[in-house]
């Protein structure tokens, strides 16, 4: 996969973005973060986009919908899912319903809680992008 296919961060915290961001410096993330605060407009851009994502990260508390309801609706889309665009979830909230929900209910390929401390995010971060990086999978060609 090109390192031009950008990175899809859908978190509302700013400190987040900006801890996240920073990270990504530093482990020197080649690919291109794109930021959104909430899902109607990240779903308009998945929808819309000729990219092919990398990656979702995606926040479970969000404005509007939250990322379970995103993430089924792009399950229930036909054009995004044949786009097989791996998501995770990415959060502080990590209660066991949602954790239930996000891989009884939809298709996710992950879901971390973000760490208490720099190193720990930054360490989360790094062997997501890694795995995804070396991962074998429909849009990996």
């Amino acid at each position: 996969m090109s390192k031009s296919t950008p990175l899809v961060v859908v978190d509302d915290d700013q400190d987040d973005r900006e801890i996240f961001e920073q990270i990504a410096t530093d482990l020197n993330i080649p690919y291109e973060r794109r930021w959104f605060f909430d899902t109607a407009t990240a779903m308009e851009y998945l929808s819309g986009t000729k990219e092919q994502v990398f990656l979702i990260f995606c926040d479970i508390n969000l404005p509007g919908n939250s990322g379970l309801e995103f993430k089924k609706k792009i399950d229930g889309d036909p054009l995004l899912r044949k786009k097989s665009i791996p998501f995770v979830f990415f959060s502080t909230a990590a209660n066991q319903k949602d954790i239930n929900a996000a891989y009884m209910e939809m298709t996710i390929q992950g879901f971390f809680k973000k760490g208490t401390n720099y190193q720990d995010i930054k360490t989360m971060i790094g062997l997501i992008i890694d795995y995804w990086s070396l991962c074998r999978h429909p849009n990996a060609v």
